[in-house]
């Protein structure tokens, strides 16, 4: 058997990884329209609607995290990762209603549609439920 060089090495082992990857079925996330519980309680908001792509602990690593181009943020780590140490309430607040984060989606629209972004009568109720989560995100912050 002769001597393979490093680069034909390397070549031959690109092409065995990319050969696995393209037998592999593309990851996908299964859009469904968001159903509205009624609860304004966090945790229940929470596991409803973000634990999916942030995870059951926040910590990203939800079941759709794979599937997503970009890797859902670590919830925990907010207030260590801010410049003064402090919970950035307001910041959270509009990145929940989704403000500057595309994964969220658009203000107009973003993918949990009419539950967190307030509409006509419903202001009540959708800013109930971003509060909640804010709290919620608040109190799961490391310590």
């Amino acid at each position: 058997m002769k001597y393979l060089g490093l680069k034909t090495l390397f070549i031959l082992l690109a092409f065995a990884v990319a050969a696995v990857a393209a037998d592999q079925p593309a990851k996908t996330v299964k859009t469904v329209p968001v159903k509205l519980s009624g609860s304004v309680n966090g945790a229940e908001l929470y596991r409803e609607h973000c634990a999916v792509c942030h995870g059951i602990d926040a910590k990203g690593q939800g079941p759709a995290a794979d599937a997503l181009k970009k890797h859902p943020t670590d919830l925990t780590q907010i207030a260590r990762k801010s410049p003064d140490g402090k919970f950035p309430a307001l910041a959270v607040q509009e990145k929940i209603k989704g403000g500057d984060i595309v994964e969220h989606g658009t203000v107009d629209m973003p993918i949990w549609g009419k539950l967190l972004i307030p509409m006509g009568r419903n202001q009540t109720d959708a800013d109930l439920r971003v509060f909640a989560l804010l709290k919620y995100v608040e109190q799961i912050q490391a310590r």
